[in-house]
This record gives structure tokens, sequence and C-alpha cells, in this order.
């Protein structure tokens, strides 16, 4: 049988990357609740199995501390809460799986397991937790702090959000209602528990005020690539999304990312991986390599270098632009700034250049008709690269629309991508199991010397 491929959609609740709101053909809509509707439509029509939402907790400030970047070029803002973006999504499809991005480092277990939980009832089981532990400094100022924690103390408070919320989910046993009008029965007592978790950063008691979702936890979901980050993500995540520069690194990165999970004592099949993959889609090769080059000529190459300055919480300008990318040791995203300077050693680029690089970077060599994407996507799950693939939009709507009228048919005329959803779940259409009654037992740390 044919190995079906996964199909993720990434998209902002705002403008598209760096430049994608300039392209001739980019909806500006995006403060409208019918430009969300209007990609939630494509995606479900195209049997995409999930839409996922990053996010960031401020307005970024780059390039000696400005806000210029981010308001004049529009790199990486503005940002809506992806939860509501979602909602108004949900409102439209029936089968396609619905995923925020929510920061452990500033907000409370209660207040996420609450949310996810009645975000997951409300669309029948489509509910996703992208988890993140926030990686700038301007996210740490809005809420009190003078900057992030270091990078262990981040992951550590991410350890207890995660445990506290899988447990605030578990609180309720799955049949703890009746609801049997004539006895005037409601639910069982005894099947709704305290939780009584406490921690070195979070606290909780629970139980919650929601009874347990129908996935049992809502998709979880990470982009660890730290071997921190690795870690928390093989033992946590049900997805993982991958950016990588090459196909050798991708794959390098998946069978690592397997053995952890493996060495968890998880199956590693599931543990779904998915690459990005910017498409940039023509009828000929010739036609996508024109479109691509004609977008990229939108780039301001310092709008570029400040969207790369935003991902790693480091200001690239007091370097010299002509210069080489330095390496560095402490940076927001450490893995995703590795593949770069990676990629920039080996094309022998200049701070300068990555900058127009970076703000039209094509992650995945998906350049090209529809068939020289399709033997692309093929080529890299066959060579243990992927599962799946977290297709990034240049622009919105136009991407997505030309990604499922080009793409996706002849993926399907393949048997690489479904015609119709089985599943009624987000997990059940990504060959995921609905997670047990106590199964954050088996992803959980050790606290304080003892179980977790």
């Amino acid at each position: 049988m044919t190995r079906q491929i996964q199909l993720a959609a990434f998209m902002n609740a705002g403008p598209m990357g760096t430049t994608g709101w300039r392209h001739p053909d980019a909806d500006p809509g995006f403060l409208k609740a019918s430009y969300y509707r209007k990609a939630a439509r494509i995606l479900e029509e195209a049997c995409f199995d999930l839409a996922f939402i990053p996010d960031a907790l401020s307005v970024p400030r780059s390039l000696g501390n400005s806000y210029r970047p981010a308001v004049e070029w529009g790199s990486g803002t503005p940002r809506l809460d992806p939860l509501v973006a979602l909602g108004v999504m949900a409102g439209v499809t029936e089968h396609l799986g619905l995923a925020a991005t929510i920061s452990t480092g500033y907000n409370e277990p209660f207040n996420v397991a609450r949310a996810l939980a009645t975000f997951d009832h409300l669309t029948d089981g489509r509910a996703g937790w992208n988890i993140v532990t926030s990686f700038q400094d301007a996210e740490a100022q809005n809420y009190g702090q003078p900057r992030l924690p270091p990078r262990d103390d981040r992951y550590a408070r991410a350890e207890e959000v995660v445990e506290a919320a899988t447990r605030l989910w578990d609180s309720w046993e799955d049949d703890t209602l009746i609801q049997d009008k004539e006895s005037g029965h409601f639910g069982h007592p005894e099947k709704v528990h305290s939780v009584d978790f406490e921690g070195k950063y979070v606290r909780t008691q629970g139980p919650l005020s929601v009874p347990r979702p129908p996935q049992g936890y809502p998709l979880l979901i990470q982009a660890g690539a730290s071997p921190r980050g690795r870690d928390f993500a093989a033992r946590w995540a049900d997805v993982i999304f991958s950016s990588n520069e090459s196909l050798d690194s991708a794959v390098a990165f998946y069978s690592d990312i397997k053995s952890r999970a493996a060495a968890f004592g998880r199956d590693p099949d599931q543990v779904k991986i998915l690459c990005a993959a910017t498409v940039v889609v023509g009828e000929t090769d010739e036609a996508a390599q024109a479109k691509h080059a004609a977008f990229a000529e939108l780039v301001h190459p310092l709008a570029g270098l400040s969207r790369l300055a935003y991902h790693v919480n480091v200001d690239l300008t007091k370097y010299d632009l002509d210069g080489p990318l330095p390496s560095l040791e402490e940076v927001g995203v450490q893995g995703h700034y590795e593949e770069v300077v990676e990629f920039a050693r080996r094309t022998n680029k200049t701070v300068r250049e990555i900058g127009r690089w970076y703000g039209a970077r094509t992650e995945g060599d998906m350049v090209g008709s529809p068939g020289t994407i399709a033997d692309n996507m093929e080529l890299w799950v066959e060579r243990g690269a992927a599962d799946g693939f977290m297709v990034q939009a240049t622009h919105l709507p136009g991407a997505f629309e030309e990604f499922a009228a080009l793409v996706v048919p002849e993926l399907q005329r393949r048997g690489l991508h479904k015609t119709s959803y089985s599943g009624s779940t987000a997990r059940e259409n990504l060959g995921l199991k609905r997670p047990e009654r106590g199964e954050w037992k088996n992803r959980a740390l050790p606290r304080n010397g003892g179980e977790a």
C-alpha cells in the first residue's frame, strides 16, 4: 500500500511572513472573519489534516531595538489571538484540525486546559495545542519580566504546565456525565477528581470545570530543535513541526526524534513529524521559478533580517552585514538558527544576503510544477525525513488555492493523499490513538526525586 502523506497548513492570524502582504494576490483583510473562513474552506476541501497558527506575545523589536521593521515593513506583526481566529474557521468546517500556539511561559495550566477542552468539545475533537516556551525578551517584558528566563528554566516550567494541563483533562472520567432528566441524576461525583498539582513554577488544585475532551487530550504539537527541546517533544508531542535546510538534515532529525520517542517508551509511529514546506507552484518548473523570483524581489533585505532577528532574539545588524553570519551560543530558537548558519556557510552568503533569502525562503525545495513538488514530497517521505508537511503559505489565500488546485490532485492521483476524511477527530485523521486517562504518567518527568 502507498504510504499517505499528512498535510498541515501553516498560516498566521495576521499578514503572512515578511513580505506576503505585498504579493499582488494577497488579501489585505486579515482583520476580517471572512479572511479566515475562506482559508478554512480551501483547506477542508483539499482534505488537509490540520490548520496551524503560530503566535508571539509582543510586537517584535529588532534592528537596533526598533519597532520600525515590524510596523513599516510588516515583519512579524500584527498577530491576532489564534484561538479566536480558529474559532471562526471552526464554524465553516467539520473535519479540519485546528491548532493554536499557546505559551507555557505566560499562561497558567488551568486557563490553557479549560480553553482547549472547551474548544475540543465545541469542534467535536479537532483542537490542537502548539506548545511554545516563548523566545523573545519583548514577550517577557509584556508580562512584567525584564527578560526571558534561561532556556532550561523555560523548559522546566513548560514541563510543569503541560503535565498539569494533562492531569486537569484527566480530572473527569470519560463516563462521568449521565444527564438523566427523569431521575434528576446529572453525573457521578465520584468520577471527578482533584489534581492537587504543586510544582516549582505552577500550582493548581483542580478539578477542571470542563469534562474530559473528546480527544482525551487535544492534539499536542511541538517544534523543539535543541537537545532539551527534542527530548521534550519526543515525550509529549503527537505532532512535531520541523524546519530543515536540507534533506540530509531532515533525515537526521527524523531518525533522532523517532529514536528518542522509542527510548521514552512511546510507539514512534504515534509521533508524526511534519517538515516545513514553503510551496510555490506553477504549471511548469520554469513558471514556478519565475513566480518565486518575482516574490523575492519584493523582499527588503533588512526586513528579512529583522524577521530572522525576531526568531533568534538577537539584533543581527550589530554584525558586519557584508560578513558571514556568526555562530551564537544563546539564541531564541536555537536549532532553527543552527540550520540557517549551516545554509549560510554552505552557500557562502553574507548577513545581508541571508536577510533577503530569509524573507523569501522556500523550505523543503518545493518550487516547481505539481509533478516536481509531488516528487519532492514523495522523496522526503521515502527517505525517512517526514511523515508529512507543514505547508507554509507565501500569501493568503492564493498560495493555498494554488496548492489545492494543482498539487493536491497530483498527490491524490499517486495515492499519497486522501480524497476524503476517514476519522471524526484530528487524532483519528492523523492516525493517532486517543490517550487513556493517566497517560501523562508515561510522559512526565519525575519531580522532586520521586514519581511524576
